[in-house]
């Protein structure tokens, strides 16, 4: 797999900006939208993994939303990701998590967004074109993308965000050290410093 659309030359993944014009976007609808789009940019989730997260699955003392990685061959494996404190206290605002750990819906913890994947998908794509984000990184796929770009560039150790991921394999992972553009300069960079 690659990062790129060798045909066209297009990335499949934003750049920094796009990924927070599109947070932004989000930001200034009046749904539960609004903290929808963050937790996809800033925890590199799957997008059927986002609509799963329940309250319990949100650590509000540790700062971290806890997903069930949904790509594992079996059920039960969870990954604490780290998210900026503004995530949490959001999510924390817009759909009173304290309050709905406290209570359950016949007997399972309250999910967050109420959504199929298939909604999830058309909700962030209106939130790029709200953006004016076009090509093939304007998608949920090109959120996470841009979420393990921005962790390679920013020194993340390939491991961790393998673990952040929920990737199974290394090498899948490694896609991701293999920027390209602005990106790649950054990376070298730090090299030379």
């Amino acid at each position: 797999m690659s990062l790129h659309d060798c045909n066209n030359g297009h990335r499949k993944y934003p750049t920094p900006v796009e990924r927070e014009t599109s947070v932004k976007a989000a930001d200034e609808d009046e749904s539960e939208m609004r903290t929808f789009c963050a937790p996809l940019a800033y925890t590199g989730c799957r997008i059927s993994e986002a609509p799963a997260l329940t309250a319990d699955g949100v650590d509000l003392k540790d700062g971290t939303p806890i997903f069930e990685s949904l790509k594992k061959r079996r059920s039960g494996v969870y990954r604490p990701v780290p998210v900026p404190p503004a995530l949490i206290d959001a999510l924390n605002m817009v759909h009173d998590v304290r309050a709905a750990q406290k209570r359950r819906d016949r007997g399972r913890a309250v999910r967050l967004w109420p959504w199929a994947r298939n909604t999830a998908w058309r909700h962030i794509r209106a939130v790029m074109r709200a953006a004016r984000i076009k090509g093939p990184h304007a998608t949920p796929k090109g959120l996470r993308h841009g979420f393990g770009i921005k962790a390679i560039t920013s020194g993340v150790p390939l491991n961790t965000l393998q673990q952040l991921l929920g990737h199974a394999q290394l090498t899948t992972t490694s896609i991701y050290a293999d920027a390209m553009g602005p990106e790649k300069r950054q990376l070298v960079e730090r090299m030379w410093g």
